[in-house]
Order: structure tokens, then sequence, then C-alpha cells
């Protein structure tokens, strides 16, 4: 009450001197009496439009309503009424007089829109001249409107200007949202209750098998939503959901009739306004379908008395469901019948009520009645329909209370004492000219906004509460919500903490630079790798590639390549296949490769073995037992691959936990074990050949390849130790990024220190290539 108080006198405000002008055509009221402050009304007098066709040729004509709907009127008289109430007491605004302008939205949304429009903006004809406006140009409040999806429309498209919209039938779960709509209060609880009431009672009646149908509007959507959720709490399940409206053509009612026929549910649930409804029980009158139990909200189940009226009592008899409490109003009754039609502009709303409900014509100024013309002083006490009808008067009182709602606001707002106000400094607001900004607010806490979430400060009541931010991944999106809720695992929170937004992936690609460089490198040691084979195989004839054993040394140079290039397995993101071939690629090439540098090592040192006096080795060490030695070395590693693959094989994993606002696309190794069991087979072959070389280092100079294996392994043992922490502790792609470094790292130097002394004796030392100086004679040394 206080918040409705203090909006409506952020509009007692007069209009600034400034000269008035109209833009299209004015909206005239149905019914409207000047006051000191004036209060909107907006119902839905009529059912429906008339069919326009537009030439397109000049101005639209005004739209044109059809169906009255006598119930409504009985709603818009109530409220002249309770107006007229008002101004005749003197406990309740002494001195200050209440009008009012009430329009008629036809059951339509953009009328709806347009009435409340035309509430904000002064429509008198005689206002618009080179005169300064005199008086407000507002309505201070809104009583209205009729249907939820209408006043949703009212109540966004006024929002800026704070003018109370006060509804007495938009029942909308929705429009509690106190963000969209700050300025909306309604005198009829929200379809929450109603919903949950449904669930319970469908639950107590044991009927836990039910069809739905609802209104394709806010109000049905919205209401049949929370149903269903509350039906399913309470173990209730639906078979079908349907939806009408009332333009939708006669086919979609024949559909939903026939899903009504076919199915084996025997209680409909029905979420609907009265003239979609309406339609539908025509439909299956026509086709004379019968014997469900229906479910009925208060829009329609109130108006039995006309539904289920004569022949629809076949298909409606039975019907349950919750309506709004009944009332009395002393007067009313009287008051309704006595009112008379009147040509007035501003004021004509019961010609058309007056001709439906006496089957007559009402005479104009400018002509007369054609056929049976009315007298305007016919006996509504001798008609007895749903205007007439005050024997239940539950939504009429709604209207009755909304309108006092406003009166007493307004009565407390002009009564306030100095001292005693609600403003700033205990202040009362200037009656004369209020901004809206002026709202004083009385709170011990402010509210909490999305993204945050309500706690209670300690030995203190709940209005006092601090609003902590909601954690990492975890989200609010209520003001003055009471617990942060946990996003899904592939989202995370954004900044604001009010929405889930989906992680980013992570990976190393070719389209970073990262990926880009190690990509280059990899292919520059592969090129370089063929460009040194193409050397040894151009001067493979000669004395210093003959004397390096060709055959190991070409085999080394392929599975150098091989191992440049399987480095590029693992950029991309990752699939089932590539997990598998990235590292059994990598753990097979690189023994094939240490197996050429350790049959090379042992070929040294038999070579050398072999100089000496009786000592015949090399023929236990020939070109086919080092092929077999090769084969045998890589053939385990091949076997533990296998078994790798077999048993746990790497898969494609979305690692979620390493961070919390991106996913890692990553190869999972599947099994660690075997993972550690290829390194550690790579590492034992590296050890036995940087042994071997190490002890062959001093040979004689004709041999002294020892020496650059000796330095090759060194840097190979260097770089896989540190690999081994450097890769646990590296993040996301890094990880890859640090086994792409050792691969390349430990292939040139492999490349570099075995074959770039003899590529550089080739190409730019050539008087050194030959017999002469490869058997020159040196200190030997014995081992």
């Amino acid at each position: 009450m206080l918040l409705m108080a203090v909006i409506i006198t952020a509009l007692l405000t007069r209009a600034d001197e400034h000269v008035c002008s109209l833009r299209g055509r004015p909206e005239l009221p149905q019914f409207s009496k000047d006051g000191d402050i004036t209060i909107g009304g907006i119902f839905q007098l009529h059912s429906n439009l008339e069919d326009a066709k537009p030439d397109f040729k000049g101005e639209p004509e005004p739209l044109k309503c059809k169906g009255v709907k006598v119930r409504d009127f009985q709603f818009a008289q109530t409220m002249i009424f309770t107006t007229e109430e008002i101004n005749n007491r003197t406990d309740i605004l002494p001195g200050i007089s209440l009008g009012y302008k009430i329009y008629d939205d036809c059951s339509a949304i953009p009328l709806a829109i347009r009435a409340g429009m035309a509430l904000v903006n002064e429509q008198e004809e005689n206002m618009y001249s080179n005169k300064s406006c005199p008086k407000p140009s507002t309505a201070h409040a809104i009583i209205g409107a009729s249907s939820s999806s209408a006043t949703i429309g009212i109540a966004t498209t006024i929002r800026a200007f704070h003018i109370p919209v006060i509804s007495y039938f938009a029942t909308c779960e929705c429009l509690s949202n106190r963000n969209k709509y700050p300025s909306f209060f309604r005198t009829i609880p929200s379809d929450y209750y109603q919903s949950t009431a449904l669930a319970q009672l469908v639950k107590h009646f044991g009927w836990t098998w039910v069809g739905s149908i609802r209104s394709d509007n806010d109000y049905g959507n919205s209401g049949m939503a929370t149903f269903v959720k509350a039906a399913r709490q309470q173990g209730v399940c639906i078979e079908y959901s349907e939806i009408i409206y009332r333009t939708y053509p006669r086919e979609k009612l024949i559909k939903t009739v026939d899903v009504i026929k076919k199915s084996s549910s025997k209680v409909i649930v029905v979420f609907s306004s009265f003239t979609d409804f309406e339609l539908l029980v025509k439909e299956m009158l026509l086709q004379n379908v019968t014997g469900f139990q229906w479910i009925g909200t208060e829009s329609w189940i109130s108006d039995t008395k006309d539904l289920a009226a004569g022949e629809s009592f076949r298909v409606l008899g039975g019907a349950l469901g919750f309506t709004v409490r009944n009332a009395v109003i002393t007067g009313l009754e009287e008051f309704l019948l006595n009112v008379r039609p009147s040509d007035t502009p501003g004021n004509s709303g019961l010609r058309d009520f007056w001709e439906t409900v006496f089957s007559c014509t009402l005479t104009t100024q400018d002509k007369s009645a054609s056929v049976n013309p009315c007298t305007g002083s016919e006996n509504l006490a001798e008609v007895k329909n749903q205007y007439t009808d005050v024997t239940d008067l539950g939504t009429a009182n709604d209207v009755y209370e909304a309108v006092y709602a406003v009166a007493h606001s307004l009565h407390n707002l002009f009564t306030c004492k100095s001292g005693q106000g609600p403003f700033a400094g205990k202040t009362c607001a200037n009656k004369k000219k209020i901004e809206p900004w002026q709202a004083p607010k009385s709170v011990c806490s402010e509210s909490c906004p999305p993204g945050t979430r309500k706690a209670v400060q300690k030995g203190k009541p709940v209005c006092c509460f601090d609003c902590i931010a909601c954690g990492e991944g975890e989200i609010s999106n209520q003001t003055d919500s009471i617990d942060c809720m946990m996003c899904p695992s592939e989202y995370r929170s954004n900044n604001q903490r009010n929405h889930c937004i989906l992680k980013a992936t992570e990976f190393l690609s070719f389209g970073e630079i990262m990926g880009v460089l190690l990509m280059i490198l990899s292919l520059i040691g592969a090129c370089l790798t063929t460009a040194i084979a193409i050397v040894f195989f151009r001067f493979r004839d000669t004395p210093i590639v003959k004397a390096n054993n060709s055959e190991l040394s070409f085999l080394l140079l392929f599975s150098l390549a091989l191992c440049f290039l399987c480095s590029l397995t693992f950029i991309g993101q990752p699939s089932e296949w590539s997990c598998m071939l990235r590292h059994t690629a990598f753990g097979i090439t690189f023994v094939l490769c240490i197996s050429c540098v350790l049959g090379k090592t042992i070929v040294v040192l038999m070579a050398f073995r072999a100089t000496l006096p009786g000592n015949n080795m090399m023929k236990w060490f020939g070109p086919v037992q080092q092929r077999l030695t090769l084969f045998v070395f890589t053939f385990i590693q091949a076997l533990i691959c296998t078994l790798w693959l077999i048993i746990s094989p790497p898969f494609p994993n979305k690692n979620m936990n390493y961070f919390k606002d991106r996913i890692i696309l990553e190869c999972d190794l599947g099994s660690a074990a075997a993972f550690y069991a290829v390194l550690g087979y790579i590492g034992l072959l590296a050890a036995m050949c940087f042994v071997l070389a190490f002890l062959a280092r001093n040979l004689p100079d004709s041999f002294n390849e020892a020496k650059y294996i000796t330095f090759s392994m060194l840097i190979f043992c260097a770089v896989w130790i540190t690999f081994i922490p450097a890769y646990i502790s590296s993040p996301g792609k890094y990880t890859v990024a640090v086994e792409i470094f050792a691969i390349l790292a430990s292939s040139f130097g492999l490349l570099f220190c075995i074959f770039a002394p003899k590529c550089y004796i080739i190409l730019f030392k050539p008087e050194k290539n030959t017999k002469k100086h490869l058997m020159g004679k040196g200190p030997s040394k014995s081992l």
C-alpha cells in the first residue's frame, strides 16, 4: 500500500507550461467523468474485433468491437459505483473528487496497450489548441486489465511513467516479478496458488492420469506450466496437452476434440479464459462428446451459470474448480439497475450493451432508429443475466477493492503530517509538484540483485541481510535469491553471476600461434632429415658414409623423420583415433630410433674389438644380427603398445576439473601404467646406449662416432628427465605442448649430434672424406 501511494504521489503534478498537440486520432473512453484526480479503467466490454480489410489507400478505419460481454459491463459499472461512493464520503479524500476514464480493450492486446497509452496522454479534443495544458496529462492509476496478456502489455508499456496498474483479474504468476513490473499490483491471488491447489484437488480424488487444455496466452501457458510442475510432484501424469485460442480456425478445435475422444484419461484440467473455452464446448456439443470430468480455473468455472446452461450441461455437468471468494457490496444492485445509456462522446459505453440486452436500436442525434427503436428507459430489473446477477460478486468485489486501494493511498498522502511522512527526513509529498524518483524507501537492507544471495545478519531480524556474491560456477537469476544454483558441468557463470554460459573449449590447435610454431618446427625437422638422407644417398659410396654403417644411418634418418612427423598428431582437436595414434606412434618410432643408435654403438665396439689379434667378434654381429636386434627391440615396444590399446586405450576426454571457466579437450591416457611403461622402455634403451657410447668415447679417431652418440644421448636423457615434472605440472594445452617440445628437442639433438659433423665433412671438407684419413692411426686405449 505504501509503494502504491508513493507511485501515485509521483504523478500528482501539473504539467509545465507548453503547447499540446494531438498526434493521430483521439481515443475516447466508454465512460468518463472529470475530477481532481483521474483513475483509469480498462475492461473487456466486447469479446472480439470485427474483421477489418484495409485497402492500403488511406488511413485505416478505427477498429470495431463485437460480441458484448455483459459480465464485464458489471465490472465497469462497479468501478463507477465505487468512485461515486468514495466521492460521497467525508472520511476519505474530503474536498477532493475522483474522476474516471474507462476504456474497452475488446479482448485484444493491441487495443489494451492503446488504451493504456491514451490514459497516459490527455485525449480531449478541446485540449489540442494553441493553449497550455491546464491539468495533469495522465491518469494517476489504472484499474485493469481483465486478462494477463493484456495487463503484461500495459504494465510493460507504461512502466517508465511509474503509473500504478491494479488488476482485478490478471492472475499470471509472471506478473509477480517486481523487476519487470515494479508498478503492478492486483487484488486477486497469483495463479501459483490456484495451480498448486488444482494439483492437490486432482490428487485428492485419486486422478493420476489426466489431460490438459490451455489458452495459448500468458495466462494459460504460465498457469498450466505451474500446474504440470505441481502435478508431477503429486505423482499425477499428463496424457496430452492441447492449446486453444479464440482466433484459431475451427480445424484446430476439431483436432483438439479428436485428441480428447482418442485419449484414455477421463479427467481434463482446463487453464483457459471463458471466451476460448466456450468455443471448445460448442465444438464438443456439435460432436456429442460427453462423459468427461472437467477441472476448471476461476476464469471460466465461475461463469458456469451461463456456460453450462442448457445443452452445454451435457458436457460440463459436474465440473470442479476454484472461484473467487463471494462478497456483498451494499448499494451496487440498485446502482446497476438505474444506469441509462448516453449519447455524449466519451460516455457512450452503454449503447451496445443496451441494444444487445433489449434487442432494440437506440436513436442518435443525427438519425432515428429504423427497426425496433429503444426508448432508453427500459427496465433492467426485468432482465436476468450476468450484469444484473449480484449473487456472485467475487470479481466485482476485486474491482471495488482496487478502487478503494487507490483512494486510501491518496488519502494517506493528502493527510500526511510534517515530520511523519515517508520521505527523507520524514517529510511529506509536495502535493503540487512531485517527481517520480522522489519515492522514499524504508528497508533495513537493499534488495539483493541477481548474481547474489541473501545472508541474514547474525542477531538481526530477517529483513536485515547481506548480499553475498555467488561463487564461481554458481548463479542466481532472481532478486533476493536465498541460494545460488550450480551451473551444469559444461557451463560456467558469467561475470554478473546471473546466467550460465557455455564454457570455452581449449586444445592445442593448428590455428593458434603456439600450434603453428610447433608444426613449423616439426616440418623443418622432417625436411632437414630428408635433406640429410638425400646427401647421404648422394655420397653413399664415400668412405665416411660407408664407415658409419650406411644401412643403420638410413634407417635412423627414416625413424627420425617419423619422430618429427608424429608430433603433428598431438596438434588439433583430440579424437578417438588421434588419441590412440599419437602415443603409440611416438613410442614405436622413438624405440626404432634409439635402437638404431644403440646398434651403431654396438657396431663401433664390435669393430674395435675385431681389430685386436685373435678376435673375430664382428662375425657374431653382422648385418643380419643388426636387423634382428632392431626388430626385437622395436617388437617389444609394439607389443606394449598393442596391449595398451587392447586393455585400456587412450581416449578423448573433457577435463572440467582443472579450470573452472573452460573445458580442456585432452587425450586421457587410459592406462597411466602403460604410458609410463612406454616411456620407461625408451629410457632403458637410451640409458644402455648412453653407457655403451660413454665407454667407447676414447676409441681411436677412426671410430670417434661414439663421442657424438654420447653427446646426443646426454641431450636425449636430459630432455626426457626434465619432461616428466614439466608434463605433470603444465596446465591444459601446455601439457601437449611440453610433450611435443620434448619430442622435437630430443629428435633435433640426435639429428644434429650424429649427422651434422658427417654432413660438414661431406659438404665442406671433402678432402677429409677419404679412406686414408679415416684409417689414420691414433693412440689406442683399452676399454
